[in-house]
């Protein structure tokens, strides 16, 4: 007989309680940013949503806040930009007075954003230098940016958590051939975003040794593949 699951295998808003927690989300109107906001206003975590696009943050401010009764705040941010993010974590800890968590989700993704498709699905040997640099900018510099802006806040509360947003392509190679189609069209995985999520790798790992002692802990989440109406074919 096949054993039953375990009880403790439960939603996460029945393992954690964050009430009152308040956690700033980068990248916070993107398709992963949305499920994180979801997850942490459901545990009772007010939320943070720093996002470029000012109106799609305000929209998925408006739901968390309307859903889960916690308070949600849009601030529209370019994590390129020291004081963009230090604006933005200025205001947040003016409207909750503290910062709980970080999660630096904010990424250059060609399937998540069409407008840079086309500088980022090129061949490698004709990949753009602005192509490589701008995913540079956003994936890593962004989170090194926005790391530095929350951190003496967090050591002036003693406690706080950051927790880096990476790729199972930040451990191994993309193996370019998923992303072909039947009909001879060619996806393609750009290197820029292996080189910038095994980057975020190492920067997790020097932050959490130098944080160590300090109640501040900073990890990775590694993920794989995630369904967004992928075809078929590429299932």
């Amino acid at each position: 007989m096949a054993a039953k699951p375990s009880t403790t295998q439960q939603h996460p808003t029945r393992l954690f309680d964050l009430t009152d927690r308040v956690a700033i989300i980068t990248g916070g109107a993107g398709f992963l940013g949305k499920e994180f906001g979801r997850v942490l206003a459901a545990a009772g975590s007010h939320v943070v949503i720093a996002d470029v696009n000012q109106k799609a943050a305000e929209t998925v401010a408006k739901e968390l806040s309307t859903a889960s009764k916690t308070e949600a705040l849009a601030v529209q941010t370019d994590v390129t930009n020291k004081e963009s993010v230090h604006a933005m974590v200025g205001m947040a800890k003016d409207v909750f007075g503290r910062i709980d968590a970080l999660v630096n989700s904010a990424a250059l993704d060609p399937k998540f954003d069409p407008k840079e498709a086309g500088k980022h699905t090129q061949d490698f040997e004709g990949y753009p230098l602005d192509g490589w640099q701008q995913s540079l900018a956003v994936d890593l510099t962004g989170a090194f940016l926005c790391a530095q802006a929350v951190t003496p806040i967090m050591k002036e509360q003693t406690n706080g958590v950051i927790v880096n947003i990476s790729s199972i392509y930040g451990v191994v190679g993309p193996d370019q051939r998923l992303y072909e189609k039947d009909d001879g069209s060619k996806g393609y995985k750009p290197p820029s975003y292996s080189a910038t999520k095994s980057a975020l790798d190492g920067f997790t790992r020097y932050l959490a040794a130098y944080f160590a002692g300090t109640n501040i802990r900073v990890n990775t989440l590694t993920l794989g593949g995630v369904f967004n109406n992928h075809d078929e074919q590429f299932l």
